[in-house]
């Protein structure tokens, strides 16, 4: 029931998303837990999930102040790595965005994933949203993956992996979004932890409380 529930919430958030014709989606709460990378801990810091926050923010103000309506640019930050997607119209607005990012504070690394290109069309970007919630549901599916660990990002049907994972998640992620329908390519751009890294990250059992003899 709690995995069903988990796999309507995310449906619901995609709704809700497209339904504000791309405008920001913020995330669905429950109970004091995120649905929209779904519920559970996050593996980064708080502090570097208040980075990336302000990184994104900072990042998009400062593009708009530079290129204005002269191209679509999305920016996504995880862990102060920063993924630019979209399509600018010259190769000099690429590297132009690329280096305002890099400016902002805490970023440490740009991946920069423009396209030299005319801006995508409402219905390619509300095509794009969906294959990303498609994408996110089969993750929820997978009984032997935590879904919040990863971060979804489609554009022009090529979708992008973040977060901070083993080497077997990412295997397993990557298997799992390629067998996606409308997902034409897969790009990684992980954070990779060991296996014994993941485990201290994982939320440790509470000790079983011993109770005593009247």
């Amino acid at each position: 029931m709690k995995h069903m529930t988990q796999r309507f919430l995310i449906s619901l958030t995609l709704v809700t998303c497209l339904g504000g014709a791309l405008t920001a989606c913020a995330p669905v709460v429950l109970g004091g837990a995120v649905v929209g990378g779904l519920v559970a801990t996050d593996r980064r810091t708080s502090g570097a999930q208040l980075e990336d926050e302000g990184i994104e923010l900072r990042s998009a103000s400062r593009i708009r102040d530079n290129l204005g309506d002269r191209g679509h640019v999305n920016v996504n930050s995880y862990n102060r790595r920063v993924l630019l997607t979209g399509e600018v119209p010259s190769l000099q607005d690429k590297q132009l965005v690329e280096q305002i990012v890099s400016r902002v504070d805490n970023v440490q690394a740009v991946i920069n994933e423009l396209a030299v290109l005319g801006n995508a069309t409402l219905t390619q970007r509300s095509s794009d949203s969906l294959v990303t919630g498609k994408v996110k549901a089969g993750l929820v599916d997978a009984k032997d993956l935590y879904a919040n660990a990863f971060k979804v990002v489609t554009e022009r049907g090529i979708t992008y992996l973040m977060g901070r994972v083993t080497q077997r998640e990412a295997d397993r992620a990557t298997d799992i979004t390629r067998s996606t329908g409308g997902v034409q390519k897969v790009v990684r751009v992980f954070e990779y932890i060991s296996e014994d890294e993941l485990r201290n990250l994982l939320p440790q059992p509470a000790p079983e409380s011993k109770q005593t003899k009247p």
